[in-house]
């Protein structure tokens, strides 16, 4: 183990507002740690103007950057995806050998993630991967890329006991894999509580919005659904409205079809029920959900996080589907009629008593105490060489 008074030097990668939200709390507690030379590596939609600039929210926050490379390929197609991730790849080898970190923090399933993993295993550098071991059973990209990220990884902090034994089979070895729980469920510990009125009028809702039961709706692009999204958003847009709730609704991911939602949500904007509120800074989206009866859409924030709010999820389409998920999750096909019934439900007196018991699996929102010991003290080198073979590893006692 290395001494605490030894500095040690953190790299992180971030290149969108959603895999920041999910580890700003650790990257303050890091930015503020006497014992660690911490930096962010920015990149992606982070840089975009047309998704936010959400790199303003980082420097709001004080989290000091190592570079800002602008790397998004603002398309509409899965190419354009792989191009953003080659630039990321070409315009940062540079900037983190001359940086030379003792470790790199990788979080989640994007593209990004996997070529960070791939810096760290050719430079040498240790990675740390953060949430690693989950599953969706969707199909899509992001669960290979998760588990491609996974063995590259010298090291594991999952959110649950599950995700361990994901990596176990795996081949990956049980003294890389730390249950830490979710670092995602800090901030509601953390972020002061804002009274609903200042909510809404920091989002942009007009009067009316103040008096009504709040959903939110966000859903992310995947591409067997390129061709019914819009409709998806819609139809549970329109259910909502008819039940009396003002919809907020949050911008989707750079994800191949995201230009096709946009404009969808633009137009149920017209109506004064619907707030598109595209991308706010973190505070304001935690106490937007605090105040809110329900999340819909496919967004992983109706797993990780609502449960920690007792609040009801309806799951909209494929995505996400097959991940572990509180009894608050209500998965649906994103018909009418699908919607109707998993609203039903959880507008339901039983539904809405057996909220107050709820635990969340995910964590209990004291995740950066245990990664912060778990930094300081790890030494790092010593799991960088992943010499064990997986096959005698996949047959050893769990």
């Amino acid at each position: 183990m290395c001494s605490d008074a030894v500095v040690k030097r953190i790299l992180a990668l971030s290149s969108i507002r959603s895999d920041y939200d999910l580890m700003s709390t650790l990257y303050k507690r890091l930015t503020a740690d006497p014992g660690m030379d911490f930096k962010l590596l920015v990149s992606g939609a982070h840089l975009s103007p047309s998704h936010g600039y959400s790199a303003r929210h980082v420097l709001e926050d004080g989290v000091p950057l190592l570079s800002k490379v602008e790397t998004l390929i603002s398309g509409d197609t899965r190419s354009a995806r792989l191009k953003t991730a080659s630039n990321l790849l070409s315009a940062s080898i540079d900037l983190v050998k001359d940086f030379s970190p003792d470790a790199m923090l990788i979080a989640g399933d994007r593209e990004d993630v996997l070529v960070g993993a791939m810096i760290g295993g050719f430079l040498g550098i240790p990675t740390v991967h953060f949430f690693g071991g989950d599953h969706a059973a969707d199909g899509h990209i992001d669960n290979p890329v998760r588990h491609a990220t996974s063995k590259l990884a010298s090291l594991h902090f999952v959110s649950h006991e599950e995700h361990r034994q994901r990596l176990l089979s795996l081949g990956e070895e049980s003294s890389r894999i730390h249950v830490t729980g979710s670092l995602a469920l800090d901030k509601f510990m953390d972020e002061p509580m804002l009274d609903r009125a200042e909510v809404a009028s920091r989002v942009g809702a007009p009067s009316q919005a103040f008096a009504a039961s709040w959903a939110v709706l966000i859903f992310h692009p995947i591409a067997e659904e390129e061709a019914v999204a819009a409709d998806y958003i819609e139809t549970a847009c329109r259910i909502l409205l008819e039940r009396g709730y003002h919809v907020f609704l949050g911008a989707p991911n750079t994800d191949p079809g995201n230009h096709r939602l946009v404009d969808a949500l633009a137009r149920l904007d017209l109506d004064p029920r619907v707030t598109f509120y595209k991308n706010i800074p973190r505070n304001l989206f935690v106490n937007l959900l605090r105040h809110s009866a329900l999340i819909t859409g496919n967004s992983s924030a109706g797993l990780l996080e609502a449960p920690s709010l007792k609040m009801p999820t309806i799951n909209l389409g494929k995505r996400q589907r097959g991940r572990l998920a509180a009894s608050s999750v209500l998965f649906t096909d994103g018909s009418a009629q699908a919607f109707v019934s998993a609203l039903d439900r959880v507008e339901q007196p039983e539904f809405q008593r057996g909220l107050a018991h709820l635990a969340n699996p995910y964590g209990d929102g004291r995740s950066t105490d245990r990664v912060m010991s778990l930094l300081r003290t790890i030494d790092f080198q010593a799991f960088l060489r992943k010499a064990a073979d997986p096959l005698a590893i996949c047959h050893e006692p769990r």
